[in-house]
């Protein structure tokens, strides 16, 4: 929660960048904080169903069986991060589309948004996104936490001792960043989706449709942004959280 509301100014930015209308038309920097009180209510039953999953996935398939060899670690890694995005967009979405539709909107606030998202969608209309949303956070865990671990790994064997948590979030920073990146074009697909209006072609949840309208509109610049923004908040955030994370997981 500490890393969302402190970092938030930048996915206002990251978002109004990535907006079919446009950073200035979306807001610019005016009402940097718009959006902010559902990432605050959504940033910790989402982080604890996201790590909850994944802990208990990577405990029970590293057990026993073939994936509980060493060297099927980045496989067990790879499978706890997925599930774990599945459970954990249940949360995220219905948050994550009333956040980014307040941030490019500086004319309502956040329960004005809700209610009329509510009013014109329905329920079905705060899920809009979650197919993309998963397609995007499955990749980015796919690279992330497999890459997290790995350096950890590398780097305790180098030095001959378990981590310190500053190093564990050395690692988490620069294996945030890397997946940041790399899956920029599928979080530009997300922000198009849910911020489009009802029935638009858009709004439908294409993502191929949606990616080749952006590269036909705006190129290769137009896939990739905001990643300056995405990349620079989730490096910082991988460095406080995954940091805060393995300091909080080995008191136990």
């Amino acid at each position: 929660m500490c890393v969302d509301l402190t970092l938030f100014p930048l996915d206002t930015i990251k978002t109004r960048l990535q907006s079919q209308q446009g950073f200035t038309k979306a807001g610019g920097f005016r009402g940097i904080y718009a959006g902010v009180p559902s990432a605050a209510i959504g940033s910790f039953p989402n982080a604890a169903a996201f790590f909850v999953t994944y802990e208990s996935t990577k405990s029970m398939l590293g057990a026993h069986g073939a994936l509980s060899a060493p060297h099927m670690a980045p496989v067990t890694h790879m499978l706890g991060a997925s599930l774990g995005e599945v459970v954990a967009c249940l949360i995220r979405v219905p948050t994550e589309v009333v956040k980014q539709r307040t941030q490019a909107s500086l004319s309502s606030n956040t329960y004005q948004v809700l209610l009329a998202t509510l009013r014109e969608e329905g329920v079905r209309g705060l899920y809009r996104g979650y197919k993309s949303t998963v397609l995007r956070e499955i990749p980015f865990s796919l690279v992330q936490f497999p890459l997290w671990e790995y350096l950890k790994t590398q780097w305790s064997w180098r030095q001959g001792h378990t981590l310190y948590s500053w190093q564990a979030a050395v690692c988490g920073a620069f294996a945030g960043g890397i997946a940041a990146f790399v899956t920029t074009p599928l979080d530009v697909a997300k922000t198009r989706i849910m911020l489009a209006k009802a029935g638009t072609s858009t709004a439908s949840g294409n993502i191929p449709l949606v990616l080749l309208d952006v590269w036909k509109t705006r190129g290769l610049t137009g896939l990739f942004s905001g990643s300056i923004p995405r990349v620079t908040s989730i490096s910082l955030g991988g460095f406080i959280f995954l940091g805060a994370y393995e300091k909080v997981r080995r008191r136990k």
